[in-house]
């Protein structure tokens, strides 16, 4: 009994979830995409990473040991490599390595 309410559960949620990303689509399908949305799908992703930047650094410590030193090399392997190889994947999973193995260290 319990794995089929586990599976209603996820049906119901794989529905809504689809809902939600096509409503757009069935919305604007014939018609002209509105300003507002157009300037929000442009600006709004750089938003949510200066966001997600400032929300990962707020915790950092700089006036004792490490002194933020991991945050600050793995930020500066995230930018290099994005600059380097335009890859945003690639970027966050290395950054996320370099912290995860400088926080070891430290």
């Amino acid at each position: 009994m319990n794995s089929q309410m586990s599976i209603i559960a996820i049906a119901i949620m794989a529905v809504i979830t689809f809902l939600l990303r096509g409503l757009p689509f069935i919305i604007f399908r014939e018609k002209k995409v509105p300003a507002y949305v157009a300037y929000l799908g442009k600006y709004l992703p750089f938003s949510m990473m200066a966001m997600l930047v400032v929300y990962c650094l707020k915790s950092t410590t700089v006036m004792a040991k490490p002194y933020g030193l991991p945050e600050l090399i793995s930020v500066l392997v995230v930018a290099g490599l994005h600059i380097w190889k335009k890859n945003t994947v690639l970027s966050v999973i290395a950054g996320t390595a370099c912290y995860m193995l400088l926080i070891r260290i430290w």
